[in-house]
């Protein structure tokens, strides 16, 4: 059985770093360990995260996430069948389609969009789009959001932080557009800064982000979620030394953000710094431990 490193998964799935390790630390998937510790994800592990992803956007409670997916990761197959696996929602039923059979995996409302297959052994992963119909009535009520968007200048900084919410999912440009009105009308709101700057990183503006989280801690002062997506966008544009204080700064803050441990004994290891790889390494999974029971 192929198994994938969390690079691997962050790139094929697009998932940030912070949430991949999230969705581990919550149970939706046990990797098992490789060398030096590191995860290593089943292709079933792949599709599970994914689903995890979309029922979480979906606002569904995380028990009754777990128990569907538990169910749903019963009936994948070990190996990735070549005429494609597909799950998506069907009324209130989530369906697994292979080929020509269909079956029913556990209920559910929302449609998962996944598409899996694997062409010249790379495998690819394509979502699925709703039927023409759905899609305009989606496309039409992105274009309401917008319009009213850009009517309602007056909008409280509340309104604007869920108008950011509701629309990060049809119009992410929108939806940061929304978070930057959120902050001038409320300054003082990290929540708002913290979804503006994954946005813009998670568009692949790293630098943007940068500048975004570093004007938050500004205007909210320290703040262990601010600094670690600080970190994070610094890992990203190669400035290791910079990460890494940014990374101490969070866990200052919170010294129980397991990712930021993580994270830390990552870097420490790339640069030979044994000892140091080690104590973080030692913290992150207790605590990861410690949130399993």
């Amino acid at each position: 059985m192929e198994l994938y490193s969390a690079r691997d998964v962050e790139r094929v799935l697009q998932l940030p770093r912070s949430t991949l390790h999230g969705l581990v630390r919550l149970g939706f998937v046990r990797p098992s360990r490789g060398p030096r510790g590191k995860y290593l994800f089943s292709f079933q592990d792949l599709i599970v995260l994914r689903a995890a992803r979309a029922l979480i956007q979906a606002h569904i409670p995380r028990q009754r996430i777990r128990r569907s997916l538990t169910q749903l990761r019963r009936s994948l197959p070990e190996t990735i069948p070549m005429s494609g696996l597909a799950i998506c929602a069907v009324g209130d039923r989530v369906v697994v389609r292979e080929g020509a059979n269909h079956w029913q995996a556990d209920d559910g409302q929302y449609l998962l969009g996944l598409d899996v297959s694997v062409q010249n052994g790379i495998l690819q992963m394509i979502e699925h789009r709703r039927a023409r119909a759905a899609e305009a009535a989606r496309a039409a009520e992105r274009d309401r959001a917008i319009e009213a968007a850009r009517a309602e200048r007056s909008q409280s900084a509340d309104e604007l932080f869920a108008e950011g919410l509701r629309l990060e999912d049809v119009d992410p440009r929108a939806a940061v557009d929304a978070y930057s009105r959120c902050t001038e009308a409320d300054p003082d709101n990290a929540a708002a800064w913290i979804n503006w700057g994954r946005l813009l990183h998670e568009s692949g503006d790293a630098r943007a982000a940068e500048k975004v989280y570093r004007r938050a801690l500004e205007r909210c002062g320290a703040d262990a979620l601010l600094q670690f997506n600080l970190g994070v966008a610094l890992e990203d544009l190669g400035r290791k030394e910079a990460a890494l204080d940014a990374y101490h700064a969070a866990i200052s803050e919170d010294p129980d953000l397991a990712d930021c441990h993580y994270n830390l004994a990552r870097l420490y290891e790339s640069a030979g710094k044994t000892q140091h790889a080690i104590r973080h390494l030692g913290q992150y999974r207790r605590l990861v431990t410690r949130g399993r029971h």
